[in-house]
C-alpha cells in the first residue's frame, strides 16, 4: 500500500486553524456555563490560575521563560492591559447574551485589526478594503440590532472587546522578535489572574465553587491553551492569506454549541449579519493577498532592486 503523501504546508495551517477556533469555541461555551455561578472576576482568576500554570511549564520546558522585567516593555505591557480588557469585556457578555452572538460580533476583529493598522501604523490600505470595512461593521450593527432588545450592554461590552483584542493584535506586531511568544502568553496569563483576584472582592466577593463548574473551568483552560497554540502553529505553517478565512469556523462551532447546550435558535437578523460580516472579512483578505501578490511581483520584475 503507498505511502500517504504529506500534507501541503496551507492545509496543515487550515488543520490547525479549526483546531483553534473550535478550542476557542468550546472555551466560550464551558465559561458561559458557569457564568450562572460566579462572577466575571472569579472566572478570570480560577481560569488563569489553572492556564498559567500549564503555560509556565511549557514555557520552561521550551525555554522560553524570559526576565519578568520585559513585561515593562511600553508596547508589551499595553498588551497585556488590552488582553485584561478584552477577557473582563468578552466573560461579562457571555452569561447574557447568545453564544453565536457574541461570537458573530467578534468576527469584526480582523477589520477592526485593518483599521486600526490604517490609522495608527500608516500601513496602506485602498477604498475597496475601505468600503469592506464599513460594511463589515453594518454587518456588526445588524447583529446588535441597535433597539430596546439588540442594542444592550452585554452587546457593546462584546463590541468594547473587539477594540481590545485590536489593540492587542496591533501591539503583537510591535514586540520584538526575540521575545517568545510562549513567554507573552505567560505574562499574560499571570497579569489576567492577579487582576482577576484583585477584582473578586469589589464585584461580589467570593462564591462557592461546584465540583462541576470546577471541571469545567479546568476543561475551559485547558481548550483555551490548546486554541492558542493551535493559532500560532496555523500561521506559522500555511501562508495567512489563505489560512485566517478558516477563522470563520468558529462561528459554526458558536452556533451549534448554543443551539445543543444553551437552546439558543439564531434569528434572521443574526443570520443576515453573520453573512455580512463574513462576507466583508473575506473580502479583506482577498483584497490583501491580491496586494500581497502583486508586491513580490513588483520586486521579482527584471531590473528591480532586490
Amino acid at each position: 500500500m503507498p505511502a500517504a503523501a504529506p500534507l501541503s504546508a496551507n492545509v496543515k495551517g487550515v488543520i490547525f486553524m479549526a483546531l483553534a477556533m473550535a478550542g476557542f469555541s468550546m472555551n466560550d461555551a464551558l465559561v458561559k456555563s458557569v457564568t450562572g455561578e460566579m462572577g466575571t472576576a472569579q472566572i478570570m482568576f480560577l481560569r488563569g490560575l489553572m492556564t498559567s500554570v500549564l503555560v509556565i511549564a511549557l514555557a520552561w520546558q521550551f525555554g522560553a521563560l524570559r526576565p519578568g522585567r520585559i513585561a515593562l516593555t511600553p508596547v508589551l505591557a499595553l498588551r497585556i492591559f488590552a488582553e485584561v480588557g478584552a477577557s473582563l469585556t468578552y466573560i461579562s457578555a457571555l452569561g447574557q447574551i447568545p453564544l453565536a452572538n457574541a461570537a458573530a460580533i467578534l468576527q469584526a476583529l480582523p477589520l477592526a485589526v485593518t483599521l486600526g493598522a490604517a490609522l495608527f501604523l500608516g500601513e496602506p490600505v485602498g477604498w475597496r478594503r475601505w468600503m469592506a470595512i464599513v460594511v463589515g461593521f453594518i454587518g456588526v450593527l445588524i447583529v446588535l440590532r441597535p433597539g430596546p432588545e439588540g442594542f444592550t450592554p452585554a452587546a457593546l461590552s462584546v463590541v468594547a472587546c473587539v477594540v481590545f483584542a485590536a489593540i492587542r493584535d496591533l501591539c503583537t506586531r510591535r514586540i520584538a522578535r526575540e521575545v517568545p511568544s510562549l513567554f507573552i502568553t505567560v505574562l499574560t496569563s499571570v497579569v489576567i489572574t492577579l487582576v482577576g483576584a484583585a477584582l473578586i472582592g469589589p464585584t461580589g466577593g467570593w462564591r462557592p465553587v461546584g465540583p462541576e463548574s470546577l471541571a469545567h473551568l479546568a476543561g475551559a483552560s485547558f481548550l483555551l491553551l490548546i486554541g492558542y497554540q493551535c493559532i500560532v502553529l496555523a500561521m506559522r505553517n500555511g501562508e495567512i492569506s489563505f489560512v485566517a478565512p478558516f477563522r470563520y469556523t468558529s462561528l459554526i462551532w458558536s452556533i451549534g454549541l448554543g443551539l445543543i447546550f444553551f437552546a439558543e435558535v439564531p434569528d434572521v437578523w443574526m443570520v443576515t449579519g453573520i453573512l455580512v460580516i463574513v462576507g466583508s472579512g473575506l473580502y479583506t483578505f482577498y483584497r490583501e493577498n491580491r496586494r500581497r501578490v502583486a508586491a513580490i511581483a513588483q520586486t521579482s520584475e527584471p531590473g528591480t532592486p532586490k
